[in-house]
C-alpha cells in the first residue's frame, strides 16, 4: 500500500518542524512538502501531489481557508485537514464552505491528529467534536464525531 502523502502548511517554524517530524515517524505517512505561507500551498501541492494538505488557517499571504477552497477546485484529489488554534464555530462553517475534509483544534493529542490524517486520506470527514454541534439535516453524513474520529456516514455509498 502506498504511503499517505502529506503537505504541511504552518507559519510557526517550531510547530511546522514538529508536525513534519511527528508525521514522518509514522509508518504509511510521508511528508512531501512543508510550507510557511498560504501562497506557497498551491505551487507545492501542484508539484508534490499530496493526498492530504494539513493547513493552519492563520497563514501569511493567503489564509488557509482560501487555500483550501483553491485546492478543492484545482486539485480535487487532495483532501484538506485544517489544524488551527482558532476554535470559533464560524471558522468551522467557513471551512465547510471551503470543502475541507477535516477540522481540528491544535490542542489535540498527537495520536488524534495522526488518526485524522489517515481518516481524511481515506475520504472520511473528521470534525472536532467541540465544534461540530448537532447534525445539520442539510448536510447528510455530518454528525458530531469525536475529536479525530471519522464521521461514519461521510463518503459511504447511499
Amino acid at each position: 500500500m502506498r504511503a499517505v502523502r502529506v503537505l504541511v502548511a504552518e507559519d510557526a517554524p517550531v510547530l511546522r518542524d514538529t508536525l513534519v517530524a511527528l508525521l514522518g515517524l509514522e509508518p504509511g505517512i510521508e511528508v512531501v512538502a512543508a510550507v510557511a505561507s498560504g501562497d506557497q500551498i498551491g505551487p507545492a501541492a501542484r508539484q508534490h501531489r499530496p493526498d492530504v494538505a494539513l493547513l493552519d488557517i492563520g497563514l501569511p499571504g493567503v489564509d488557509g481557508l482560501t487555500a483550501a477552497a483553491e485546492l478543492a477546485e484545482r486539485l480535487p484529489g487532495c483532501r484538506v485537514l485544517i489544524l488551527t488554534g482558532l476554535d470559533a464555530p464560524a471558522h468551522l462553517a467557513a471551512a465547510r464552505r471551503a470543502r475541507v475534509s477535516g477540522f481540528l483544534v491544535k490542542d489535540q493529542p498527537a495520536e488524534e491528529l495522526i488518526g485524522a490524517v489517515r481518516a481524511v486520506a481515506r475520504g472520511e470527514q473528521v470534525i472536532d467534536s467541540r465544534l461540530a454541534g448537532p447534525p445539520d439535516p442539510a448536510e447528510p453524513g455530518r454528525g458530531a464525531p469525536g475529536p479525530a474520529e471519522p464521521d461514519p456516514g461521510a463518503g459511504s455509498p447511499r
